[in-house]
């Protein structure tokens, strides 16, 4: 650790001495609000700077004359020459989406800016589009529309958030030791439509993401302030409804910004048993100025309930017992309740440092049935299980930004600390029958979950190179009660790891850009499995790094690059289906991953992205090493149109055939699957339409190697079981604007 401290000082001394710098401050030239991440680029100089929460941005060593370019994407270009060197107030005004409004500099999220470019032509509109929205992120849904989504990502099958951190403005998705199992991310407490943008990074590389964030993270970003209120209603198949609104409740005021939203969705889902799933989401958010300080609040509260036909064997549609949407046990299904609260407090000073504190509490609510065996443990009664528990979160992260820009340099140090506490009641695994009777306890108990966290930044600029060292340190606390246990007794055990990180960007030319990653990341295991398991780690680690490029031919093409390892040390697994301890032993993962963005013409443009992963377990022999159901090939794309007033897109899914058990000889089969939205704009209203699986593709969305025993058999049978995926569907909307 005084390593790593020695390092930042000496970064800063090597910065050398303070030189004048230009300065100045971006706001959008409708609302008159401040625009972050705005790129301020001196071509005289080959010199650029980023606008902060405030709009505002400082660039070294200008003068009088040189050439300024900024650029942000959806809004139109400015050049200009200096004729002043400080107090630059600039305007932007939004202009129809184009990749040359992308810029590269050197920073470790490139890809990010050209993926904002997809979001604003694309917005998402359904809760499965959000995850989907990162390159190489896939999902299945296998309980009824209710559950949270089974992801894969880099040769992970991260099961429902494992091996990923996701936020929603701050706020932890992901949920440590949770009924279902560690890492479990229900994402739909957030409405689409509020989501303005997606921050991601694949890789264990951030000094700021904590646990989970071994194969990446993402957070969603809300808006602070929408344009205009809207109403929408939409339609489909499958009696599918859903209605959203989002309602601004301050007009007119430049410093402050309030709006509600809401989400109510109603499906039966295309299954025999109908799914008789309802969500409803109601988000609030008020946004205010104060000086050169920003205060944000907000709430939400979420809730839904369905029911599932869960996951099906193949022998029993092969044999006519049930078509492929079918069921063996249709009272399967759960309910789920989340209330979030939210402060974040920014304070910008004149010399373009700010400060962030953001702090939370989440209240959380969770009941599931499953059957996932059938008969086979209890011929009698079945072998449905009820997971539940209710827990609170509380939080708080503060963090200090300081910007020098120096002769050798510009310098950026970002420090923080916080911590997060996990408060668990009911953790609860039972043996029930039809949902409504329950038959035996077989897990009971109390946790509680502490995570104290600090975490340090230093990035230094230097001409086309950029340095960038971090490190991070988690201390853990954890305690359980099991209430099954003839005397009360409570366990704990605490544990610490600290994380550096490296990063190095080059950009020779002003449209190239290579890359180096390294970084040790960790995903927490469970409570049970550390109090259970006694001398196991707790913290297994996670070490990776990446080789990549970004190219720009020319203005309108970006082509990225990157070569990955990642490997992954002992761990031990908490199975929440059967209430017991599995371990497993260490992984390593290699991959390619390539992505292609092209504009065609002002209104077409076309992208592509292809993920290769070569996963393997260590610790086992060949031919025996493979890791069941972690995807080796992934691909997505799309044509884009975005006229003046009418907008579509057809994309494309696909992933390819991957081993569902450890000796490959049980096939989890790929599938290739296209989607269409059309859109029509008039200032007062939108009509829509989407399209999925528009060829009508019989397709198993999630899949798994289950040995089971259906009620007319003898004996179990080990096979592939399926959740059917959605068959041709479609919803039109309208929208109307005020």
């Amino acid at each position: 650790m005084k390593s790593v401290l020695t390092i930042f000082f000496i970064l800063y001394v090597l910065c050398g001495w303070s030189q004048e710098v230009a300065s100045g401050q971006i706001m959008d030239a409708d609302s008159n609000t401040p625009v972050e991440f705005v790129t301020v680029y001196n071509l005289t100089r080959d010199i650029h700077a980023h606008t902060d929460v405030a709009g505002k941005f400082q660039l070294k060593d200008t003068q009088i004359g040189d050439s300024i370019f900024v650029s942000m994407v959806g809004y139109e270009r400015r050049q200009f020459v200096v004729e002043t060197e400080t107090d630059w107030n600039i305007s932007l005004t939004s202009a129809p989406v184009e990749l040359s409004q992308v810029v590269i500099t050197p920073e470790i999220n490139t890809l990010n800016k050209i993926k904002q470019v997809d979001l604003k032509l694309n917005p998402v509109n359904s809760s499965q589009e959000i995850l989907r929205k990162v390159p190489g992120l896939f999902i299945a849904q296998h309980a009824g529309g209710g559950k949270a989504e089974q992801i894969f990502l880099r040769g992970f099958d991260i099961d429902h958030g494992t091996d990923i951190q996701i936020t929603a403005d701050g706020i932890p998705v992901n949920m440590v030791s949770h009924a279902h199992g560690q890492g479990y991310a229900d994402l739909h407490f957030l409405i689409p439509e509020t989501v303005q943008g997606v921050d991601f990074g694949k890789g264990p590389y951030y000094a700021e993401k904590g646990n989970f964030t071994t194969a990446g993270y993402v957070d969603f970003n809300t808006f602070d302030r929408i344009s205009e209120s809207n109403v929408k209603i939409e339609g489909g198949r499958f009696n599918t409804m859903r209605t959203v609104s989002m309602i601004d409740l301050i007009k007119g005021n430049q410093n402050s910004d309030a709006y509600i939203a809401t989400e109510y969705l109603l499906s039966d889902g295309p299954f025999d048993s109908p799914q008789n799933f309802n969500r409803l989401n109601l988000f609030g958010k008020y946004h205010v100025k104060m000086g050169n300080d920003f205060l944000t609040m907000q709430a939400s509260t979420f809730q839904s309930k369905w029911d599932a036909s869960g996951q099906i064997p193949i022998r029993a549609v092969e044999s006519g017992q049930i078509d492929r949407f079918g069921a063996i046990d249709d009272t399967e299904g759960g309910e789920t309740s989340r209330q979030n609260f939210l402060i974040d407090y920014t304070s910008s000073f004149d010399n373009g440092d700010f400060m962030e504190t953001k702090a939370f509490v989440s209240k959380y609510d969770f009941e599931l049935y499953s059957n996932f065996t059938f008969f086979l443990d209890d011929p009698v009664n079945g072998d449905q299980i009820r997971q539940k528990e209710s827990r609170t979160i509380y939080g708080i992260q503060s963090s200090y930004n300081h910007g020098t820009q120096m002769a050798s340099g510009d310098l950026t140090l970002i420090a923080g600390a916080g911590f997060r506490y996990d408060d668990i009641d009911g953790v609860e695994l039972s043996h029930t029958r039809n949902r409504t009777e329950t038959l035996d306890s077989i897990a009971l108990a109390d946790i509680d979950e502490f995570n104290g966290f600090a975490f340090a930044n230093a990035t230094w600029e230097l001409n086309q190179w950029m340095f960038n060292l971090g490190v991070r340190a988690d201390h853990f606390r954890m305690e359980e009660v099991d209430f099954l246990q003839p005397t009360y007794s409570r366990k704990s055990a605490s544990q610490a790891i600290i994380s550096p990180k490296l990063n190095i960007v080059y950009k020779p030319t002003d449209n190239w850009q290579l890359y180096a990653k390294s970084g040790r990341g960790f995903h927490s295991n469970d409570t049970r499995v550390v109090l259970r398991e006694q001398g196991q780690n707790t913290l297994p680690a996670a070490w990776g790094y990446d080789f990549g490029t970004v190219y720009r031919p020319f203005n309108r093409l970006f082509i990225d690059v990157a070569y990955w390892e990642l490997y992954l040390e002992q761990e031990f697994v908490y199975v929440g289906d059967a209430g017991i301890v599995e371990p497993s032993g260490r992984t390593k993962r290699t991959g390619v991953d390539v992505g292609i963005n092209y504009q065609l013409s002002d209104q077409l443009f076309i992208y592509s992205n292809l993920n290769y992963a070569d996963p393997s377990a260590l610790d086992e022999t060949e031919g025996n090493d493979f890791i069941p159901l972690a995807p080796t090939f992934t691909s997505i794309g799309g044509l884009t149109y975005q006229g003046k007033n009418l907008s579509g897109s057809i994309r494309y899914r696909y992933i390819k055939d991957r081993a569902a058990n450890e000796d490959n000889s049980v096939i989890a089969e790929g599938y290739f699957l296209s989607d269409v939205n059309i859109a029509y704009d008039r200032p007062a209203w939108t009509i829509s339409l989407a399209i999925e699986n528009v060829f009508d593709v019989d397709w198993r969305e999630a899949q798994f190697d289950t040995e089971s025993r259906l009620a007319n058999e003898t004996e179990s049978v080990s096979e592939i079981h399926f959740t059917p995926g959605v068959p041709f569907f479609f919803k039109a909307g309208l929208a109307v604007k005020f």
